[in-house]
C-alpha cells in the first residue's frame, strides 16, 4: 500500500527535504558551494560543492560523520531557526571567505571549519555553544556569539579573543534581535570589514521589552520559558552599532531611528540603513568606521510606509548606488538617483551584484509569475525563461544559478551556467508528491483578483457541484497564488478529498504594486475579507456548475487563521465553517514592527476593527481553532482569549491545543494528523458524507 499524502507531506518536511539550497558561488566562477540532504526523507543537511567546469558533485561535509546530536541546540540557534522557518537540522547555514576557500558552521553548538579544496573538517574549541559564525574575508577569522557576548578567533592557532562582553542581562553583542530577524528578514548581526580587521557589531539591550512567558500544560512540572517579546504599542529592544577592532579600539556608531534594516560593507566603505518606529522614513547613511560618524545618503519616505526590501544597499563597481524605491506607482530598481525598471515591473528583491550586472527579482502583469532580471549598462534584460513560473537566483564570475519551478513542474529545478552556457543541473532528491494537480489561475471579481482554482483529479468539469474550501493567507507581505506546483500540493489533497478549493491574494498581498499594498492601511480586517468574497463569487461565475456556494469552508494558518475565523464571524451568509490555525485574534498582542507598519500605534484608534473580540457573540458557525502552546511568535493567548470572548458569549466552538508545538508544526506526527483532522471537522461541519 503506497503511503498517504499526509504522511509523506510531513516526514519530507513539505517536500523541502532533498532540494538544494543556500548558494554559494566563488569569485571566478568555478564552483557552487551549497546545502542539500541526502534524500527527500532525510532531515540532516550536508554541505557540497558543483564543479562548474565538469558538471558534477561532491560532499563537504556531512554531519553523521562529526557526530553531532540535534538535541543539542543551544536555545538561540532554536530561536534563529524559528525566525527563519528553518524545517531541516544538520548544517543550515554556513559562511564562506571572499574566496570561497572555507567554511565555518555550526554542529549542535560546536564550531567546525572546512576547507573547501580537501573538504578536511575540524572543530574549533569554543568557550560555550556558537550562534552564527562568520568568516572574515581573508579567511583568517571567525567571529560568532556565545553566551551573548561576541568572540572572534583565529583559524591559525585557535586564539580566541572577546571583543565585546553584554553588560548585563538582556544584552547581546552580534546577534540580530527579534524584531530583525522576524519581521526585516535580517538574520545576521556583525558584519566583517573588507580588510578583515574590523567587525560591525550590533548591539541589542532587552532590558526594557516586556517579558512574557510560554508555558508547557502538558508538564507543569516544567517551568514556563521567559521571553521578551515587543507587542504593538510597547518598547523594543534598544539597538545599537559598534565598529570593535581586532586590536581591541570600539567605536559607537550613533543612528536615531527605532529600527536598524540592514549595514553593508565593502570596497565602497560602510553604509547602514535606518528605519523610524512609524516605518514613514527609511535613511541610507554612510559612516566613516574610524570615527562613527555618518552622513545621509538618501532618504525615502511615505504617508503609509517606506517598504523593506532584502539585497540593497548594494554598488556596482565604480561605487554607484543600488537601490529599490517606490516611485509612479511602481517598486523599481534604482542605480544611481535613477530608476532602472519601468514602474509596470514590480522589483521583489536584489539577488546577487557581479561587478557592473545586477541580478534582480520582479513580477510583471501577473504577479502569480516572479521572473529573474538582470541590469547592466542601463539595460534590463530577462535572464529566466519566458515561461511562467516563479524563479530565483544567485550570479559571481560570470556563473549563474537559476532555480525555477513552473506548474508542470514537480519540484524546483537547479541550472547552473557560465557566460549564458548551460553547465548543468544541481539535483534534487525531494520525494514525489504523486499528486495530479488540477490548478487553474485566473483573475477573477472587481479587481482582477489572483486566484487559483484547485478542483478534484478525478472531477469531470460540470459533473458536480462541490463544496468549496477556500485556502488562504492573505495578508501583507505573503503570496498564496504562484505559477509554482509546489504552492498547491496541500490544497490539491484537500481538493481530493472533496472540495473545489480557492486560493486568493487580495489586497496587502505583494506583487502588484504600492497602491495595491497599502490599500490595508489601517484596516487589517474589510479589505482582506472583502477580497475574498469577491474572489469566491467571481469563481463561481466562472465555474457554475462545479462550486456549491451553499456549502463554503475556509481555513488557514497565522494570519490566514485569522482571515478564516473572521470570515465565520463577519460573513456567515457567506462562509459555513472555518478552520483558524495559530490565528492572531488581538493585534494589541502581535509584534511591534509587522502590526505598527498597518495599524499604527494602539491609541491611534485603528485596533478594535480589526480584532476578533467584538465579533465572538456573532458567532453560528462551526469553528475549529488551533494554537501550538510552545508558539513564540503568535502565542497561545491569541486563541485562548478569543475561547474565552466565545464562551462567556455561549457561543459554542472546538479548540485543538498542540503540546509542545511552536508556529511551524514541525512535528511528524503533528503535521499528519493536523491535515486528517481538519478534513474530519470540515465534512462533518458542512454535512458530507
Amino acid at each position: 500500500m503506497s503511503e498517504s499524502f499526509p504522511r509523506l507531506h510531513a516526514r519530507t518536511r513539505r517536500f523541502t527535504l532533498g532540494v538544494p539550497r543556500g548558494f554559494t558561488i566563488s569569485p571566478d566562477g568555478s564552483r557552487v558551494v551549497f546545502l542539500r540532504t541526502r534524500s527527500g526523507s532525510d532531515p540532516v543537511t550536508c554541505l557540497w560543492e558543483f564543479d562548474v567546469a565538469g558538471g558534477g558533485e561532491r560532499l563537504i561535509a556531512d554531519p553523521r560523520a562529526l557526530d553531532a546530536g540535534e538535541e543539542d541546540l543551544p536555545p538561540e540557534e532554536r530561536a534563529r531557526r524559528e525566525r527563519s522557518r528553518e524545517q531541516a537540522g544538520g548544517i543550515v547555514g554556513y559562511s564562506t571567505d571572499g574566496a570561497v576557500t572555507t567554511a565555518v558552521f555550526t554542529l549542535a553548538g560546536g564550531l567546525y571549519a572546512v576547507d573547501l579544496k580537501t573538504a578536511g573538517v575540524r572543530r574549533l574549541a569554543t568557550s560555550g555553544p556558537v550562534i552564527d559564525p562568520r568568516l572574515s574575508p581573508d579567511g583568517s577569522y571567525v567571529g560568532y556569539v556565545t553566551g551573548g557576548a561576541f568572540h572572534v578567533q583565529s583559524l591559525a592557532d585557535e586564539v580566541d579573543h572577546v571583543l565585546a562582553r553584554p553588560e548585563g542581562p538582556g544584552v547581546t553583542y552580534g546577534l540580530a534581535e527579534f524584531i530583525a530577524a522576524e519581521e526585516m528578514s535580517r538574520m545576521r548581526g556583525h558584519w566583517w570589514s573588507p580588510a578583515g580587521d574590523a567587525v560591525l557589531v550590533e548591539r541589542a539591550d532587552e532590558s526594557a521589552v516586556q517579558e512574557w512567558f510560554v508555558a508547557d500544560p502538558a508538564n507543569p512540572s516544567r517551568p514556563a520559558v521567559p521571553q521578551r517579546y515587543p507587542a504593538a504599542g510597547t518598547p523594543n529592544a534598544k539597538v545599537e552599532l559598534f565598529v570593535l577592532g581586532l586590536s581591541g579600539s570600539r567605536v559607537q556608531v550613533p543612528f536615531t531611528d527605532e529600527y536598524l534594516v540592514n549595514a553593508r560593507w565593502d570596497a565602497h566603505g560602510l553604509a547602514i540603513v535606518t528605519l523610524s518606529r512609524d516605518q514613514r522614513s527609511m535613511r541610507l547613511l554612510r559612516v566613516d568606521p574610524a570615527t562613527g560618524e555618518s552622513a545621509l545618503v538618501r532618504e525615502d519616505t511615505d504617508d503609509a510606509w517606506v517598504e523593506i526590501v532584502t539585497g540593497v544597499p548594494g554598488h556596482l563597481s565604480d561605487g554607484t548606488l543600488v537601490w529599490v524605491a517606490d516611485s509612479d506607482g511602481g517598486r523599481r530598481l534604482v542605480i544611481g538617483d535613477e530608476p532602472a525598471t519601468p514602474p509596470t515591473l514590480q522589483v521583489r528583491e536584489v539577488l546577487d551584484i557581479d561587478g557592473d550586472t545586477v541580478l534582480f527579482r520582479a513580477s510583471g502583469g501577473d504577479p502569480a509569475e516572479i521572473a529573474v532580471w538582470a541590469y547592466r549598462d542601463g539595460r534590463i534584460t530577462l535572464v529566466s525563461p519566458p515561461e511562467s513560473g516563479v524563479y530565483n537566483g544567485r550570479t559571481a564570475g560570470g556563473t549563474l544559478v537559476l532555480v525555477g519551478q513552473t506548474l508542470d513542474s514537480e519540484g524546483p529545478q537547479v541550472q547552473v551556467l557560465h557566460h549564458h552556457r548551460p553547465r548543468g543541473h544541481i539535483a534534487s532528491h525531494a520525494e514525489r508528491h504523486g499528486l495530479d494537480l488540477r490548478v487553474s489561475l485566473i483573475r477573477t471579481g472587481e479587481r482582477e483578483l489572483s486566484t487559483a482554482v484547485i478542483l478534484p483529479s478525478g472531477h469531470v468539469p460540470g459533473s458536480a457541484r462541490l463544496p468549496v474550501l477556500m485556502d488562504p493567507y492573505g495578508g501583507p507581505h505573503a503570496q498564496r497564488v504562484l505559477a509554482a506546483s509546489g504552492a498547491y500540493l496541500t490544497s490539491q489533497w484537500f481538493a481530493d478529498q472533496g472540495f473545489a478549493v480557492v486560493v486568493a491574494d487580495g489586497r496587502g498581498t505583494p506583487g502588484r504594486g504600492p497602491e495595491f499594498e497599502r490599500a490595508v492601511l489601517h484596516d487589517l480586517a474589510g479589505p482582506v475579507l472583502d477580497d475574498q468574497v469577491d474572489a469566491l463569487h467571481g469563481v463561481a461565475e466562472r465555474f457554475p456548475d462545479d462550486l456549491d456556494l451553499s456549502r463554503v469552508a475556509i481555513r488557514g494558518w497565522s494570519f490566514g487563521g485569522y482571515l478564516a475565523a473572521l470570515a465565520v464571524m463577519r460573513r456567515p451568509d457567506v462562509f459555513h465553517a472555518a478552520v483558524a490555525g495559530a490565528p492572531v485574534t488581538d493585534w494589541r498582542l502581535y509584534d511591534t514592527c509587522y502590526t505598527e507598519r498597518y495599524l499604527g500605534q494602539p491609541e491611534e484608534g485603528h485596533y478594535d476593527a480589526s480584532s476578533l473580540f467584538a465579533d465572538a457573540e456573532k458567532l453560528d458557525r462551526p469553528l475549529l481553532l488551533i494554537h501550538g502552546l510552545a508558539d513564540d511568535n503568535v502565542v497561545a493567548a491569541h486563541t485562548l482569549r478569543l475561547s474565552s470572548a466565545l464562551l462567556s458569549a455561549g457561543r459554542p466552538h472546538n479548540v485543538l491545543p498542540l503540546s509542545g508545538v511552536t508556529h511551524m508544526t514541525p512535528q511528524e506526527v503533528v503535521a499528519e494528523n493536523l491535515l486528517l483532522l481538519q478534513v474530519d471537522f470540515l465534512r462533518r461541519s458542512l454535512g458530507i458524507g
